[in-house]
């Protein structure tokens, strides 16, 4: 590679092409990747990648606002939610896991006496992996509210080879997330006539509970385990295990209904 492309000139072929604008939106991704290795390799000097400056208009679509659900549209979810999804689901609130995450929990990850949880590894369609950065496997807080709806659980949770907090009663096995949302998530947010509800929809719905509690943003970015929120939330530093433990419980405190139904 001999010369580096003008930008303008990569955006005025683009456009010339008889394609939909995700398309181009697309083939722009692979050029740009194609120079972030050509640096990697010393092909080309290190520096800005050009492509960062094309600019597609109408190349992706505008994201959505996400669906955030109040203390008594959780609750009103909850009653049309069959076990173990009920339980599922209320892990999903309570801690504010991916459901890759909540699926590849096993009791060992638990530890009762200390009141703590440790996120180690994710389950994508039945394949057991590491967590999705170094950022996500962390030590969360349990709850005793919580605690006590997970002992329960425990009680009536098929015993498996490996320990599976969630086994399906076929394989003794993980869990398939899409299923799960497909049959079941999806079904209870019609039925408490509560639209369309997904997955990402609690992990949104804790953050955006942990937000209402005042927590401060250094300990909300500890508790979602994001290797950064945003740039202002790096100031407040590393948030301790106590500091975590107070903002998640005052979010189990909302909750705390649907745990003691639960129980």
């Amino acid at each position: 590679m001999d010369a580096i492309p003008n930008p303008f000139q990569v955006e005025q072929w683009l456009e010339s092409l008889p394609k939909a604008q995700k398309t181009k939106a697309h083939l722009k991704s692979i050029m740009h990747r194609l120079f972030e290795y050509a640096m990697k390799w010393r092909v080309i000097p290190v520096q800005r990648n050009p492509m960062q400056l094309v600019e597609i208009i109408g190349g992706s679509k505008p994201k959505k606002k996400p669906r955030i659900l109040t203390a008594e549209e959780f609750h009103a979810l909850l009653a049309f939610l069959p076990e173990p999804y009920r339980t599922m689901v209320i892990v999903a609130m309570a801690l504010g896991l991916r459901v890759s995450e909540i699926l590849a929990l096993q009791w060992r990850d638990i530890d009762f006496e200390s009141l703590t949880i440790m996120v180690q590894r994710a389950v994508v369609n039945g394949h057991v992996d590491e967590v999705k950065t170094e950022y996500s496997e962390d030590e969360l807080p349990l709850d005793p509210d919580f605690a006590t709806v997970l002992l329960a659980w425990k009680l009536k949770c098929l015993r498996s080879p490996e320990g599976w907090v969630f086994p399906s009663p076929i394989t003794l096995n993980p869990y398939h997330a899409s299923s799960i949302q497909k049959k079941h998530i999806r079904k209870a947010g019609k039925s408490a006539k509560l639209g369309t509800i997904g997955w990402h929809t609690f992990r949104h719905t804790y953050r955006s509970w942990l937000d209402a509690t005042g927590a401060p943003l250094g300990v909300q970015q500890k508790l979602m385990r994001h290797a950064n929120i945003g740039t202002t939330m790096n100031v407040y530093g590393n948030a301790m295990l106590d500091s975590k433990r107070i903002a998640n419980s005052k979010v189990i405190q909302m909750m705390k209904p649907a745990l003691l139904a639960h129980k």
